[in-house]
């Protein structure tokens, strides 16, 4: 499956920015009113955006490599 560049950036900055923010936002929220469970959704939310990363690292491999080929 071929990204947009428009769709590889929204997806990007959702990995590199929201993410990250949500989860730090979570932490401390969930500790400061002790809702349960959260330090498994805290880990489970970064697992998902180590997922996510290595998803968007993979495609942005596979795009830099064709894009080699193509040019020679």
């Amino acid at each position: 499956m071929k990204l947009s560049n428009k769709l590889y950036d929204v997806l990007k900055w959702i990995d590199l920015v929201f993410i990250p923010a949500l989860i730090v936002f979570y932490g401390v929220i969930g500790n400061v009113l002790n809702i349960p469970y959260t330090e498994i959704t805290l880990t489970i939310m970064g697992a998902f955006d180590v997922f996510l990363g290595s998803l968007l690292g993979i495609s942005s491999s596979k795009y830099a490599k064709e894009s080699d080929e193509d040019g020679k």
